[in-house]
């Protein structure tokens, strides 16, 4: 009983300084975001701006993790659910920007990049502060309001930048495996980025009015709560 006591506190230790770690890491993104904009008066080239383009890869490769704490039980969530979507941020991240400079100076990289910065540095407080219990109503709310506006616009962004990366797909073949080769197999990067784009027309209405759900069952809670 003391060993289980003792692993659930080392757990809840690892999460918190997880979660620490990943508002510190947005909330910079966010510092800097801000400092780029006051600097050049424009949202344009924001991903080459100071290290933004490094905290981005480092802080969203991270949350990989996030699939190891559901597989191992330190959190209660759908292992696959998480792992689809960080994927499809780990995917734009270093599959399209990371690897075509011809899109990194786009104004679209800041309509997905600071919905994602406010959205987790939101996330990741929230999750910190309700492992010490102690979440206050602003934060709640704020979690669960903010993906209305955030979310759209996050990705719009996202789809955008595919958009925009898909030209240079095709003309240089990056990532592209063509027959004839010795494996017999091919690979063609250029269809795999528009079916993941096309994968957004049913994954986010799902997503988005199952948030939507969730929105209305915690904060109607929350009401119930302050009422008795």
């Amino acid at each position: 009983m003391a060993q289980r006591s003792q692993q659930s506190s080392l757990a809840k230790a690892y999460l918190l300084l997880y979660n620490i770690g990943q508002t510190i890491g947005w909330s910079c993104i966010l510092f800097l975001s801000l400092q780029h904009y006051l600097i050049t008066k424009s949202w344009v080239g924001l991903y080459r701006h100071s290290y933004i383009q490094l905290l981005l890869e480092v802080f969203q490769t991270l949350a990989y993790l996030e699939v190891l704490h559901c597989v191992l039980g330190l959190v209660k969530s759908n292992w696959f659910l998480t792992a689809v979507q960080i994927f499809s941020r780990v995917f734009l991240t270093w599959g399209v920007v990371w690897s075509i400079p011809e899109v990194q100076d786009g104004w679209f990289v800041a309509c997905f990049l600071l919905p994602w910065t406010l959205t987790e540095i939101i996330r990741y407080s929230f999750y910190a502060l309700n492992l010490l219990n102690s979440v206050p109503y602003f934060l709640i709310w704020c979690r669960y309001t903010f993906f209305i506006v955030l979310y759209p616009i996050g990705v719009s962004g996202e789809l955008f930048t595919q958009f925009s990366a898909l030209p240079y797909i095709k003309k240089t073949a990056i990532y592209t495996y063509p027959l004839p080769n010795r494996m017999n197999m091919s690979f063609d990067y250029y269809t795999v980025v528009i079916i993941l784009m096309l994968s957004y027309i049913p994954l986010f209405p799902m997503l988005y009015f199952h948030m939507i759900g969730q929105r209305k069952k915690v904060l109607r809670g929350l009401s119930e709560k302050k009422e008795d």
